[in-house]
C-alpha cells in the first residue's frame, strides 16, 4: 500500500516526467544533470539516445553544451519532451511515471521511443498515463479510468473485448492513425 510509504522515500524511488515539459536556463547537459549530476557525457548521451533525442542535440552548435533558454523556449515541444525524457532516465529509480509524456511525440518517434525502453521496462515497473491508444498498445496491464474511478482494466485485447468505452477509444484513433 503506497499511502503507507513515507513520502521522501517515495520520491526518492520514482523518476518522473511530467506531462508538460519543463526545462530550466543553462545547458543541455545541465539540465540533464539534474537527475544525475555525476552523470558522464557518454551517460547523457545513452538517455539522449534512449529518448531519441541525441541526433537534435547533436546537431546543436555545442552539443551537450547548447544553450537553454528559460522553459527551453528554444526547443519544440516534442524536444523539450524528449530531453525531460532522457532527463528521467537518468535516475536509476525503481518505478519511472511518465504522464501523458508522448503526447508531443509524432507517431513515429513516439514508437522509436517505446522500442528504446524496452531494457528499462524489463528492471522497473513503467506506469504511462496515456490519451493516446497508440502509446499503450504493448502494456501488460491497461487501466481505463472514468470519473477518477477505473471502468476496466487488462491488454489492449482483453479491453477491446471487455471494455466499450475502451474499443470506441480505440477504434477511432487507431483508424485515423492507420493502425486498424
Amino acid at each position: 500500500d503506497v499511502r503507507s510509504v513515507p513520502l521522501e522515500q517515495l520520491r526518492n524511488s520514482l523518476s518522473l516526467v511530467p506531462q508538460h515539459a519543463h526545462l530550466f536556463s543553462g545547458t543541455v547537459a545541465e539540465n540533464l544533470r539534474i537527475a544525475a549530476p555525476e552523470a558522464s557525457d557518454a551517460e547523457l548521451m545513452q538517455a539522449l539516445r534512449t529518448a531519441q533525442a541525441e541526433d537534435f542535440v547533436q546537431e546543436l552548435p555545442d552539443g551537450l553544451h547548447a544553450a537553454v533558454r528559460q522553459g527551453g523556449t528554444n526547443f519544440s515541444g516534442g524536444q523539450r519532451q524528449r530531453l525531460c525524457i532522457a532527463r528521467a532516465l537518468l535516475r536509476d529509480a525503481p518505478v519511472y511515471l511518465f504522464d501523458d509524456s508522448f503526447s508531443s511525440l509524432d507517431y513515429s518517434t513516439d514508437a522509436r521511443l517505446r522500442s528504446a525502453l524496452a531494457p528499462l521496462i524489463r528492471r522497473a515497473t513503467v506506469i504511462v498515463v496515456a490519451e493516446r491508444v497508440a502509446t499503450i498498445l504493448d502494456a501488460g496491464l491497461i487501466l481505463v479510468l472514468s470519473n477518477g474511478r477505473v471502468a476496466a482494466q487488462g491488454t489492449h485485447l482483453e479491453l477491446m473485448d471487455a471494455s466499450s468505452a475502451y474499443r470506441e477509444i480505440a477504434a477511432s484513433q487507431l483508424a485515423l492513425g492507420g493502425m486498424l
